[in-house]
């Protein structure tokens, strides 16, 4: 599930990025989610290889805790994104108050 969560979140940030002609470094954003996605797939794959069979049929406690994560990181990729954007300032909203 958070592999699932942060490949959509990739998705749709690079789409966004490349639809909109912004200095809002959507860039970033699409490369952090893409990130994640990266290391949640190899996390699976050590997963499935490790129990197999196993790995398609997980607890529903397991998959809500792993929503609970995904949507954690999505937010938390979210935040730091914010924290860039208001420290480069690209549009000068906040140098000039």
């Amino acid at each position: 599930m958070t592999l699932l969560i942060t490949v959509f979140a990739a998705v749709i940030s690079t789409v966004v990025w490349y639809v909109t002609d912004s200095d809002m470094k959507l860039g970033t954003l699409s490369l952090m989610y893409w990130g994640a996605s990266l290391m949640w797939l190899v996390d699976a794959v050590a997963e499935y290889i490790e129990i197999g069979a196993e790995y398609f049929t997980p607890a529903d406690a397991d998959m809500l805790n792993d929503a609970y994560l995904g949507l954690s990181v999505a937010a938390l990729g979210l935040v730091i994104w914010l924290v860039i954007v208001l420290m480069k300032d690209p549009k000068g909203k906040i140098r000039n108050h």
